[in-house]
């Protein structure tokens, strides 16, 4: 058995130390905070989750790492659609082809980098 000694318990001090005490090794954690989880740490008040260090998502592709975390914790279903007001209009973020469509009334990637390209040259 090793003895390990796990300084900080943000995400990886905390999954390092959870997976050597499921391997039978001996771990002691310490943290400045008197909680784990670092900066994605969540408590509850009257029933509502509160964010104390400012609103986090997490998301993954991997299969894996998310039944991984789904162990510890339920999470709400969340798409990241962040939109920019620009002169009053709302644009899709990160620009695609429906923000280049909005901007400039272009419908194809050549037009929308024809586009870029003049604009460049201004």
């Amino acid at each position: 058995m090793t003895k390990y000694l796990v300084v900080g318990t943000g995400l990886f001090g905390a999954v390092f130390a959870h997976e050597a005490a499921k391997r039978g090794h001996e771990v002691t954690l310490i943290d400045k905070r008197d909680h784990i989880a670092g900066n994605i740490y969540t408590k509850e008040i009257d029933g509502i989750q509160v964010h104390q260090y400012g609103a986090h998502i997490f998301h993954t592709s991997d299969k894996e790492v998310w039944e991984y975390v789904q162990q510890f914790a339920e999470f709400n279903r969340y798409t990241n659609s962040p939109v920019a007001n620009y002169k009053g209009h709302m644009y899709n973020l990160p620009f695609n082809m429906n923000t280049f469509a909005q901007m400039w009334g272009v419908r194809t990637p050549q037009e929308a980098m024809d586009k870029i390209n003049e604009q460049r040259a201004e």
